[in-house]
């Protein structure tokens, strides 16, 4: 093979497989240019339109995924994103229980404009399009990011075997890529094993899956909407919640082989017919779909009982009523009763973590790293942008492990080891306000990332805990998410000593009665906005008793 592009050209040679990598020498920024490539037979393909540039890897899950159509004054920003030195690269949805060769489908890359920007990350082309401003530098995006998806799955197998604690969920991935039946067969043991240990409702003396259990003392409820929004007093509740309903069928019905059909169940759950297990299954948005053998359903009133178990945002099963149903071999459809009846078991907090699908786009192990990451091949990149975390609340501990280990893996697949910028976009607020100080998964995980950024002199923190929505888990102003990632990549990657950097907390001593916290990094001094207080401060004794306290900001410090 002969590569040429612009006054360069290199050899190569292909494999038998006919794939074939040429390495150019490092090139001078600019363009467009044509890019050659020729077999020694004489076969011939050109790509024009090429520049050379800076290339930036935005990756996450749904905060990243989060399009430009969706963000705040999406109209404007729309119309005005035309660009011809900014370039848009959108990889697909790929989850491959083995590292994959080829980006999915279609993965092109795109002039940035009112066409190709619209459903592009809007955090990634903001940081983009702010680069564009100050740098006179083509730039490209990469965008590849799953929505509810967890750290774990964007690191490659060895990353995580290093990790530790992923032996078991990589065997079983193992298996199911050899034979799918074998790695489910694996899982679904793990997960009775799991249900077994952790739910009280499965240690009881009579178990709330039996045909007999007498639910009449539940509360009513139609599983339409995450019990978050449609159950009372349970706003911000994750852990693991029953659901039991009944099915009425005659004796030629009952007879017959079915299916059950159930809609999604947020995140995992166990189902039960008549006080038999007949599947489970995870994923926030999965619809559950289970087969009934014939025999498994009687005349009469069969019982329907569902554990649901949530580990972080809504929870529980949802969707319309009527895709709740029993469909019969012979096509007859049969709705389950209305309404359900449902009780908490236990918190979420009382539960040991439970084992993932490792198989599951979004919810797995190393997935969407050998679908979305690992086929971008040894790409030179100037940087990553990493918008992620939400999914991964329930561990901040072992996030505390994978989030440097994600920053080594990257960088030595597209970096050869140098540490190359890694930008950090911390955990926006969410949530509703707290009347009282209380432990905080959300708030343990943002400090993961503050200490993760600040051992590494290569990484930078965009902080977003004044621009989130209260009500909102998503929220619109992607423009200033993507603003303060810029100014981490100008410091990082451009050498600006002049960006702005987000205050950090660096040192808290006693004073008098008061205790003052000073803040590197506050420029001329600390600002306040819609108050003169400084809010967010709590006081704690030794033993962990904690209030609310207002802060009064004084240069550098509060």
């Amino acid at each position: 093979m002969t590569v040429r592009l612009a006054s360069w050209s290199v050899e190569a040679r292909a494999d038998a497989s006919g794939r074939w990598t040429a390495h150019l020498p490092t090139l001078t920024q600019g363009g467009p240019y044509d890019l050659t490539a020729e077999a020694s037979g004489g076969t011939r393909q050109t790509l024009n339109d090429i520049l050379v540039g800076d290339v930036w890897l935005c990756s996450g899950q749904s905060n990243m995924e989060f399009m430009v159509q969706q963000s705040t004054n999406f109209g404007t920003e729309i119309a005005n994103s035309a660009d011809q030195a900014l370039r848009l690269l959108n990889v697909g949805r790929s989850n491959l229980p083995q590292p994959g060769q080829a980006l999915p489908e279609g993965t092109t890359w795109a002039v940035a404009g009112p066409q190709t920007a619209a459903r592009f990350s809007a955090a990634c082309f903001f940081m983009g399009q702010q680069l564009r401003r100050t740098q006179d530098v083509p730039i490209g995006l990469i965008a590849a990011s799953w929505g509810g998806s967890v750290i774990e799955d964007w690191l490659d197998e060895a990353s995580l075997r290093t990790a530790g604690d992923y032996d078991q969920s990589l065997s079983i991935l193992a298996a199911y890529a050899r034979d799918p039946s074998e790695g489910v067969a694996m899982w679904s043991d793990m997960a009775d094993r799991w249900w077994a240990a952790n739910d009280p409702a499965m240690k009881a003396a009579k178990p709330w899956s039996a045909s007999d259990f007498d639910d009449s003392g539940w509360r009513a409820v139609t599983p339409e909407g995450f019990w978050e929004t449609s159950i009372p007093d349970m706003t911000v509740f994750d852990g693991i919640g029953w659901y039991r309903t009944t099915v009425t069928l005659t004796e030629a019905q009952a007879r017959q082989a079915a299916r059950i059909e159930l809609g999604p169940v947020d995140d995992i759950d166990a189902t039960f017919v008549n006080g038999r297990k007949v599947g489970d299954s995870q994923g926030w948005d999965t619809p559950r779909t289970y087969a009934l053998p014939a025999g498994s359903l009687h005349a009469g009133v069969n019982s329907i009982a569902i554990s649901a178990l949530d580990i972080a945002g809504g929870g529980g099963a949802w969707g319309p009523a009527a895709d709740k149903r029993i469909v019969l071999a012979d096509g007859t459809i049969v709705p389950l009763s209305q309404p359900w009846r449902f009780k908490v078991s236990a918190a979420i907090d009382d539960v040991a973590r439970p084992p993932m699908a490792p198989w599951m786009g979004g919810s797995g192990v190393t997935t969407l790293y050998n679908g979305m990451i690992g086929p971008l091949g040894p790409y030179a990149v100037t940087g990553f942008a990493w918008y992620q975390g939400e999914a991964n609340t329930g561990d901040p501990d072992g996030y505390a492990r994978l989030l440097p280990a994600l920053m080594q893996n990257w960088r030595e697949r597209f970096g050869e080891g140098r540490p190359l910028p890694f930008l950090v976009v911390q955990l926006a607020n969410f949530g509703p306000a707290s009347s009282q100080p209380h432990p905080s998964a959300w708030a343990r995980l943002r400090e993961v990332q503050r200490e993760v950024v600040a051992a590494d002199p290569h990484a930078g923190l965009a902080v977003a805990i004044d621009i989130g929505d209260r009500y909102d888990i998503h929220p619109t102003n992607k423009q200033q998410v993507g603003r303060r990632l810029s100014l981490e990549a100008r410091r990082l990657a451009y050498g600006d000593t002049t960006a702005a950097r987000t205050p950090a907390p660096l040192t808290a001593t006693r004073d008098g009665d008061r205790v003052r916290v000073r803040f590197d990094h506050a420029g001329p001094g600390l600002l306040t906005t819609g108050s003169n207080q400084a809010v967010g401060f709590e006081l704690c004794t030794a033993d962990d008793a904690c209030r609310f306290t207002p802060g009064m900001v004084e240069g550098d410090a509060v």
